[in-house]
């Protein structure tokens, strides 16, 4: 049943049909029948299996799986090994974290799983919450877990904490009353949520919605969905596609071309097959993989712990982080900010009054009494406390008498706090700052602006009065009642200490924060402008559910704050980011941000969570601090550029040298490479592509978001595969034309100005600066260094005569060092012409 708040008692338990005097066991049998069990209905979840086959679905996958077939179909084992092994490598290492994730939904079964006192055939019985059903009357006390949703009956100084379910983080005082029906949850007081617990107090309820229909229960179905695919993963998707289009493509060509020139139908369809492998980035999985492990390695040595691997590269491309206010924002938890006297200035005396009243009160502990005494630490050893008057939340206040020390001269004195208005109401008097009193009405209006004023930014208030206790015969006579008032005591949820530095990083990196809380409209406010949002950019529950999808998308852009927020409208406001465009972070501690944390495309929380909020996440941060939060963006910016990298590597060279080969193929008499001088170019230029993975990054890339641009990528892989393919052509030229070279001169020369320019390009290309601008990882330098000195080794030893090589003669290798030289200028020319009119920068957002 939706909206229960706003029917009468009466007109509820005649349309659950059932009475005050609760269920017979016949009835509550045939509704459970009717109605199911108070259980959620768990899924069937997806088995190791199912995870790891997962990993094999991208084209890229499927591509480089077709690849190494037809490699070994064409007997080039060797090459066809090392494919499947990569790709077996990479499935691993995302199954092994993947099947370690997302258990949430078999929490939520576990942390509702006890007992609660339902009134069957006509007496209170303890009964397993499975059992209840829509109708039964339920008896609640303190520590109490609440069962199923319910609409209270009865109540007795009944006080929730909903904190979990709504993000607040102070007691809910619950009160039978008719509600209107757009109330949000934290305004029901006359409403029992499922998974909430009872503070103090006792009371009595009907279960109207029974667990699977509870607001709990949505939460449980959110958690359930299947992940949508992240901007990452789309990015590779459509990249898979690319290289699949280009591929066929090419293919069709090569094989037409050799079929004009009458060559052998099958020659030619093997041929064009070969070449298309050659297309494939091999080792794009093992550089994701690397990449991936690596940076959750290190982000885990600043205590965060990455769960699903792929959110380190959208934390790089993230745009947008929205975050819970309890717990995350602020410390969730209530403090003492300051002890008022009736002039609004700071005062001892109103502090320790408070002190005493909280310290000797021996109603329920709560977090309002605990944060005055951690705010004052007064010794009452020497104090006696004479009798209490328990809060009521009739009249909401708490007092207390005690027999005093010296600092009241021995008197007994009654200390009294609560409800702002109630304290006024007691009191005939108040206390001037030279002790003496004066008429209370005379600064009544004042102390309700005081109050008016505080309220508006986010403060909660009680008053404070005391009175000293002249007869001792009468003191245990005594009421709260001509009292003499002293102050206001304002209490926060103070902001976490590093918060504020935290965010203006953000906003350096070019990620904005928005705040979603359940909390009403002043308090999210105060919060928002203490962290640099913008309080007049709020939008309010009730009015975010007036707007159309369409509507929604266009409308979160132009706002900072959401206020009143239930948890499904959490998620809503993260699907409507991601429908914008934005790439959305989210960060919560609470069962009510789950949804909004599954949603998201890095959803992070934090190490005081509750479970279920860690279970949802990807990331978890195991330290206090958020500022590795920044770390965490930076990272992940640096992975998924460096993914880029190769990339921009592999596909512009495979590229060129897709084209060089299938042009030479139609004017040589012989292949221009011989299938493992092929297998050795692909080890040896493979090898430093491997450590691009843990390649430094220019700072100007860090500064702002990543987005996926598949278009970004064809401009880059078709000027930069051209451009190879020309310099290779004049290879071709001055190998046939200048020195007349035979096979075996064409091949060495090839080969050497291939492996030779890829090594230069990759240094060129790695960066968007000149390239001694940047400065390139040791072990890249190394890396290339290496293949540099064992290119050489090969060709002027006897291993060459094994590969079908010889040795070059000088003048050769001069003029193919002096080819790869002026392609390296070229490029670099043309890097900076592509750059000055192409960026992955968030100022020119990319489009897939």
């Amino acid at each position: 049943m939706k909206e229960f708040c706003s029917y009468d008692l009466d007109d509820i338990l005649k349309r659950l049909k059932t009475n005050k005097a609760g269920l017979s066991s016949k009835e509550a049998e045939e509704k459970i029948d009717k109605y199911g069990q108070n259980i959620f209905e768990e899924k069937k979840s997806s088995s190791n299996l199912g995870i790891f086959i997962n990993q094999f679905k991208s084209p890229i996958i499927m591509i480089l799986i077709f690849a190494a077939i037809l490699s070994m179909f064409l007997k080039d084992y060797s090459d066809g090994i090392i494919i499947l092994i990569i790709i077996m490598i990479s499935a691993f290492l995302s199954y092994s974290h993947e099947s370690k994730a997302n258990n949430a939904v078999k929490k939520l079964l576990s942390s509702v799983s006890v007992k609660s006192s339902v009134l069957r055939d006509g007496k209170f019985e303890e009964i397993d919450n499975a059992m209840l059903t829509i109708g039964d009357i339920i008896n609640i006390k303190t520590g109490d877990m609440i069962p199923a949703d319910c609409l209270l009956i009865e109540e007795n100084s009944l006080s929730m904490d909903e904190s979990s379910l709504t993000g607040e983080t102070f007691p809910i005082e619950k009160v039978i009353q008719k509600l209107p029906a757009n109330t949000g949850l934290s305004g029901r007081k006359n409403s029992l949520w499922m998974g909430t617990h009872v503070i103090s107090g006792s009371g009595t309820a009907v279960i109207v919605n029974l667990a699977k229909d509870s607001e709990f229960g949505k939460i449980t179905l959110s958690l359930d969905k299947k992940d949508s695919d992240t901007d990452f993963e789309k990015g590779i998707r459509d990249f898979g596609n690319l290289i699949l289009h280009v591929t066929t493509l090419l293919i069709g060509i090569i094989f037409l071309f050799n079929i004009i020139l009458n060559k052998s139908f099958l020659e030619s369809f093997m041929f064009a097959l070969a070449l298309s492998v050659g297309l494939t980035p091999q080792m794009l999985p093992a550089i994701i993989s690397v990449n991936l492990s690596q940076g959750a390695k290190r982000m885990s040595e600043q205590g965060v712990i990455v769960k699903k691997l792929n959110a380190i590269e959208n934390f790089g491309s993230m745009t947008i982080m929205c975050s819970d206010k309890t717990g995350t924002i602020t410390q969730g938890k209530v403090k003492l900010d300051s002890a008022l006297d009736c002039n609004g200035e700071k005062s001892d005396n109103v502090s320790k009054l408070a002190s005493i009243n909280s310290y000797f009160q021996e109603g329920y502990t709560n977090p309002i009494d605990q944060a005055i005494l951690e705010a004052n630490k007064n010794d009452f050893s020497k104090y006696e406390k004479i009798f209490e008057i328990p809060y009521s939340f009739e009249s909401k206040l708490l007092s207390v008498v005690v027999k005093t020390d010296l600092d009241f001269d021995g008197r007994n004195i009654m200390v009294t706090k609560g409800a702002l208005t109630g304290v006024l109401n007691i009191c005939k008097t108040y206390e001037k700052s030279d002790k003496t009193s004066g008429d209370i009405e005379e600064v009544r209006r004042h102390i309700l602006d005081l109050f008016d004023k505080y309220s508006s930014q986010g403060y909660r208030i009680l008053g404070l009065a005391y009175k000293i206790i002249e007869d001792d015969i009468e003191t245990k006579n005594q009421r709260a009642e001509d009292m003499v008032f002293v102050g206001l005591l304002l209490f926060v949820d103070p902001l976490k200490d590093d918060i504020k530095d935290v965010i203006a990083e953000m906003n350096r990196l070019g990620v904005s924060l928005k705040m979603i809380t359940g909390d009403n409209s002043l308090i999210a406010k105060n919060i928002g402008s203490q962290i640099g949002l913008d309080p007049e950019k709020i939008l309010l529950g009730e009015e975010l559910d007036s707007y159309s999808i369409s509507q929604l998308n266009k409308k979160v852009l132009d706002i900072d704050i959401f206020a009143e927020i239930s948890p499904n409208q959490k998620e809503k406001i993260i699907m409507a980011y991601k429908q914008a465009g934005e790439i959305v972070g989210y960060m919560g501690d609470g069962i009510n941000d789950s949804p909004a944390i599954k949603q998201a495309d890095v959803g992070v929380s934090v190490n005081t969570a509750a479970d279920t909020a860690k279970d949802a996440a990807s990331i978890v941060l195991l330290q206090n601090s958020l500022k590795v939060l920044v770390s965490g963006i930076s990272e992940g910016r640096r992975t998924f550029i460096n993914t880029l990298k190769y990339i921009f590597v592999a596909t512009s060279a495979n590229f060129g040298n897709m084209f060089s080969m299938a042009g030479a193929s139609l004017f040589l008499s012989f292949l221009p490479l011989l299938p493992k001088q092929i297998l050795l170019t692909n080890l040896l230029t493979d090898f430093p592509s491997l450590q691009i993975a843990s390649d430094s990054v220019d700072e100007d890339w860090l500064k702002s978001p990543v987005k996926w641009d598949t278009k970004f990528i064809k401009k880059f892989m078709i000027l930069f595969g051209i451009i190879s393919s020309v310099f290779d052509y004049i290879t071709f030229a001055l190998l046939l034309f200048t020195f007349k070279a035979d096979e075996r001169l064409f091949h060495t020369g090839w080969l050497l100005e291939s492996i030779i320019s890829a090594m230069v390009v990759m240094l060129i290309v790695r960066t968007a600066r000149p390239v001694f601008a940047s400065k390139p990882s040791n072990k890249l330098l190394i890396a290339i260094s290496g293949v540099a000195v064992v290119l050489f080794v090969i060709v002027y030893s006897p291993i060459s005569s094994y590969l079908g090589l010889i040795a070059l003669p000088i003048k050769v290798l001069i003029s193919l060092l002096g080819v790869s030289l002026l392609y390296a200028l070229t490029a670099e020319i043309l890097k900076k012409f592509f750059y000055k009119h192409n960026s992955f920068s968030r100022k020119q957002s990319i489009k897939k």
